[in-house]
């Protein structure tokens, strides 16, 4: 499917850091449950399949790509407000997108 520049403009893809990780063992699929400052875009929760390649110490302070702008999304007890962005390994492993160096949470991503 070929998308037009307009439909990828509707997409809304920010930087944000971890500031809370928690265990979700009511999720399908191991996950965390993830709360993410997006600076002046507030704080958002996000449930992420990430548990293979990250434990929680390495995952608190860390610099996240994720898309902010789709619908709230029910994950068992859960509340999904985001969608953290990562590369899909040969193992089903995510590796997480980032920014390369620093930048103010909230930035948008080009």
């Amino acid at each position: 499917m070929v998308i037009t520049f307009d439909d990828f403009k509707k997409i809304e893809i920010s930087v944000g850091t971890i500031k809370d990780i928690k265990d979700f063992p009511e999720a399908k699929k191991p996950a965390y449950q993830l709360m993410i400052d997006f600076g002046e875009k507030g704080i958002k929760k996000s449930s992420a399949q990430i548990t293979k390649l990250y434990k929680k110490e390495q995952l608190l302070g860390k610099q996240i790509i994720a898309i902010t702008n789709f619908p709230v999304k029910q994950i068992a007890n859960f509340k999904s407000e985001c969608l953290v962005l990562g590369v899909v390994g040969k193992d089903n492993e995510i590796v997480l997108l980032q920014p390369e160096r620093k930048v103010n949470d909230g930035e948008s991503i080009a």
